[in-house]
């Protein structure tokens, strides 16, 4: 925290209402059944659950546009929805933060993404996932393009949420950040795996440990090997900075020429990572585009991880709530 002070955070936190990001990416819908269990079922050895509630939440980019809205920034969000009920219920939750819909464009040959969780005795018990795979048409990718290149210079940044659910294209992916970069506006990456090598020249590109394992082919299991994975991500991507997420071992920080910081994780208690990732792109984003170094985004975006971890479900991080954590850990630095 030595790198964040008191009055750092005041001015930075002071920023994020000024500030206006693009988030492109698989937009979904998180349905929550929420019930008990008191019998097995006489059909087959699964748990019977009774429903108490259910609820509809964001998920997926949907999320991270959540996460950006809860700090303070506005938000465009840009994606594709199907044409039917569920489509209108994200709507209908956007609509509610008074956030544009003017970017979730109608694909009727797909149904709009939803995750339905069953959680009984809050434990999860099985997730439903009503999906399809696929990149969007090619009529699909050139609209989102026009909207978001339209926008371009209405805005202070974008952020990439790759699901690898058929939005994020190469396509899209080389038009905006060429474009963006053109006009000296940040990109921030959070990869899957498909176009994983695509984002080449990000601001920021964050993957997790098992996306880096994956594509690079390498395992993350010492310090040695983070090294080597971080740098070769920079030297193939051509980023300014590279933030490897690594679960209970915090966050990997790479910035070319200088020496990789590793940052430990802020998790007080973990109740449930869903959305975590989220979060920590969402962070990152808003404080790199409030005028944070890429070590400042970090641990601001390691301690708003921390605190969606500590709850149940996926939920964004507030901004007096991260702004408070941040504020009593600088008193105790």
């Amino acid at each position: 925290m030595a790198s964040l002070t008191k009055d750092r955070i005041e001015t930075l936190f002071n920023r994020f209402s000024s500030k206006r990001i693009i988030v492109i990416g698989d937009l979904m819908l998180d349905h929550y059944v929420w019930g008990n269990v008191s019998r097995i079922s006489p059909e087959a050895p699964v748990p019977v659950v009774d429903v108490a509630s259910e609820s509809f939440m964001f998920g997926g980019s949907a999320n991270v546009v959540h996460n950006v809205i809860t700090l303070g920034s506005e938000v465009i969000p840009v994606g594709v929805i199907g044409s039917d009920e569920y489509g209108d219920m994200l709507k209908g939750l956007f609509k509610e933060r008074n956030v544009s819909t003017d970017g979730l464009l109608i694909d009727r040959s797909r149904p709009t993404i939803v995750k339905t969780r069953i959680i009984a005795h809050n434990q999860h018990v099985v997730r439903v996932d009503r999906e399809l795979r696929g990149y969007v048409d090619t009529g699909l990718q050139d609209r989102i393009i026009e909207f978001i290149l339209d926008r371009i210079d209405e805005i202070d940044g974008v952020i990439f949420q790759d699901y690898d659910k058929g939005v994020c294209t190469p396509k899209i992916i080389t038009s905006v950040i060429d474009t963006a970069v053109s006009k000296n506006k940040m990109v921030f990456v959070d990869p899957k795996f498909d176009n994983f090598f695509h984002y080449k020249g990000a601001t920021l590109f964050k993957p997790n440990r098992l996306e880096v394992s994956n594509r690079l082919n390498i395992r993350l299991d010492s310090e040695e090997e983070i090294e080597k994975a971080g740098k070769e991500l920079l030297r193939r991507l051509e980023s300014q900075a590279v933030l490897i997420t690594l679960g209970e071992k915090g966050m990997a920080l790479f910035e070319d020429g200088k020496k990789w910081l590793h940052i430990k994780t802020r998790a007080r208690r973990v109740h449930d990572v869903s959305g975590a990732g989220d979060t920590v792109i969402a962070a990152a984003a808003v404080a790199m585009i409030s005028g944070a170094t890429a070590p400042e985004a970090a641990n601001i975006a390691n301690f708003a991880a921390g605190i969606v971890c500590g709850e149940l479900g996926v939920v964004p991080v507030e901004k007096e709530r991260l702004f408070n954590l941040l504020m009593e850990q600088t008193r105790g630095s």
